[in-house]
């Protein structure tokens, strides 16, 4: 099904995105942050009009792609409003490349037409799960930026990351509460509400994506506690956040993977 939902108005999104989005990872190593960050405001625009295209246009598609790329968008607004806030907060050139990355990949795999008869309560049920996505995304990305800064500060580098580092944490860690609380809130509805949103006789479904979740929403609770009453910090937090955020990509986007590519089975 690659390229089966393409048109040309969504192929032109999709390159120009992708194009802002390298425009940005490239400036952010050579020039200064002026461009880099134009560059992304650019690219999440068209970004956000090519997944609005994709997921509210004449057929809807969803998948494990375009869960990957609304997933990066969210990361892209963040940051963006972040660098406004923060000024001295450098735009990393990974973040522009998974952008990028994540781009053309719901445009390779657009993901399978969604049925009409779905419940309309389930496209909020899906928006706090990829909410939960997005808000994890960030934090990953912000403990990076803190592990690389520690490192470099233990190496007298002169770049340290842009933010100090207690702001980083701080930052972090924020963004590790409200995702915890939306994933809270989509396992909740899953658990109580299954039956409105798949069907009769699916309030529980014990499948890897329910499993997966259980177990990173797990992970992320020990997190958690283990900061609040234990104090947990540096690689010790870095590593729960890493492993709990692992298990939820392979909640959904993993299990869709295998299902849509591997199986070639649909939604």
């Amino acid at each position: 099904m690659i390229l089966a939902s393409a048109t040309p108005f969504t192929l032109i999104l999709a390159v120009g995105a992708s194009a802002a989005y390298a425009a940005s990872a490239a400036g952010a190593a050579r020039i200064g942050q002026t461009l880099p960050r134009v560059a992304v405001w650019l690219a999440w625009c068209l970004h956000g009009v090519m997944l609005a295209s994709g997921l509210w246009g004449s057929e809807p598609r969803f998948g494990f792609a375009p869960a990957l790329s609304v997933t990066a968008w969210l990361v892209g607004l963040v940051y963006a409003i972040e660098s406004y806030v923060f000024p001295q907060l450098k735009t990393p050139w990974l973040l522009s490349g998974a952008g990028s990355a994540a781009v053309l990949l719901a445009l390779l795999f657009p993901g399978s037409v969604l049925s009409a008869t779905v419940s309309p309560w389930l496209p909020l049920h899906w928006a706090l799960g990829i909410a939960s996505y997005g808000l994890f995304a960030v934090a990953v990305v912000h403990a990076w930026l803190m592990s690389r800064a520690e490192s470099r500060m233990r190496l007298a580098s002169n770049d340290a990351g842009g933010l100090p580092l207690l702001t980083m944490e701080r930052l972090t860690f924020h963004f590790v509460h409200l995702g915890f609380a939306l994933l809270t809130a989509t396992l909740l509805a899953g658990f109580f509400f299954g039956g409105q949103l798949y069907g009769a006789g699916q309030a529980i479904r014990w499948d890897h994506k329910t499993i997966f979740s259980v177990l990173s929403w797990l992970v992320f609770a020990v997190l958690i506690i283990g900061r609040a009453r234990f104090g947990w910090r540096g690689k010790r937090a870095v590593r729960f956040l890493y492993a709990g955020s692992g298990l939820l990509l392979l909640a959904y986007a993993g299990s869709r993977f295998v299902m849509e590519v591997v199986l070639g089975q649909s939604l």
